[in-house]
């Protein structure tokens, strides 16, 4: 079994004189309880990584696939994720029961026995697996291990209690699943799906701070360095800035990215990136306003899910129909 190290609390960036954010338990903790084998699961950060999973494979000229593939892809991925979930609440199991807003959770309130969650952890991984291998392809099921990995091991275990950049560089993890959509649909991995890799990854800092703002002192008091705590919230709304930012530039070769319909994709764009910016700039300019960093944390979600969909949305058969590079070429032939 493994445990989490006791953290010493880290100060505050110098010169920093902050106020603190007093933020009251039910205002990020959902408020229906889920059965205690499924709260460990995570089951609320599946579907934002499965639809990451569909927007990579919306990316190939596999798409779309059929029934059967797509089916095991996102069963494989869900119980990757979820398993991913069960040992990272393993993991923080102590920490966790330090927090005021985790520590209800089903393992530090024993609603759920260890041994339970390690055994339910195992057979999701092993039928993930299994589902991948067999139902998809070795190396969807390989880059699904890998994220799971990444998550577990290098963001929750190595980076989270040492680095404020935890999460610049443990989003690895959340970045992962739009390869396993473009390696079940191609069998193999282009430049394409590497771009959705890339803008996950920098879409993943802005969220994942913003929220943080929320939580700082919870972070504080149990010696958790993420970014607001050490180098305060001024520091971090500019951050969140900058990271915005790349994510919008970057969201723009998605136009290139896409084998068809890259057209209707940039045009759907401009509103989301334009809210994006907005929301940001808002939050760099007061980062210690509370429903500002709420505001763009539930944005950031539905800015992900929006991408996705754009995606999706990029190769029907309407938009394929009227992209004006595809009639260009076809009057070319």
């Amino acid at each position: 079994m493994v445990s989490v190290p006791t953290l010493s609390p880290h100060p505050l960036a110098k010169g920093s004189s902050e106020p603190a954010i007093v933020v009251a338990p039910a205002s990020v903790r959902p408020s229906v309880r889920l059965p205690a084998w499924l709260e460990v699961a995570k089951p609320r950060l599946i579907p934002l990584l499965l639809a990451t999973t569909i927007g990579g494979m919306a990316l190939t000229a596999g798409w779309p696939l059929d029934g059967v593939t797509m089916a095991a892809t996102l069963t494989g991925g869900a119980m990757a994720s979820a398993a991913a979930g069960v040992l990272n609440c393993l993991w923080e199991e102590e920490l966790d029961g330090r927090m005021q807003r985790t520590s209800r959770r089903a393992l530090p309130s024993g609603r759920l026995a260890r041994r339970q969650a390690f055994a339910l952890a195992v057979l999701l991984t092993s039928a993930s697996t299994l589902v991948l291998v067999f139902g998809v392809n070795p190396l969807a099921a390989s880059l699904s291990l890998l994220g799971l990995c990444s998550y577990v091991l290098l963001y929750t275990a190595l980076l989270k209690p040492r680095t404020s950049l935890n999460i610049v560089i443990g989003g690895v993890a959340g970045a992962i699943p739009p390869l396993v959509g473009v390696a079940a649909a191609s069998g193999h991995l282009g430049w394409a799906g590497w771009w959705l890799f890339a803008l996950v990854m920098v879409w993943t800092p802005a969220h994942f701070w913003s929220l943080a703002l929320l939580l700082r002192e919870d972070y504080r008091s149990v010696g958790i360095p993420m970014l607001p705590v050490v180098r305060g919230t001024a520091v971090t709304g500019r951050a969140i800035a900058r990271y915005s930012w790349l994510t919008i530039l970057l969201s723009g070769l998605g136009v290139l990215a896409l084998p068809t319909g890259g057209w209707l994709y940039g045009l759907l764009l401009l509103p989301f990136n334009g809210r994006l910016l907005q929301l940001s700039s808002a939050l760099r300019n007061n980062p210690d306003d509370p429903q500002r960093a709420r505001s763009l944390f539930r944005w950031s979600i539905l800015y992900l899910f929006g991408i996705c969909l754009l995606l999706v949305l990029a190769r029907t058969p309407q938009a394929i129909a009227s992209d004006p590079f595809v009639r260009v070429l076809t009057q070319l032939a």
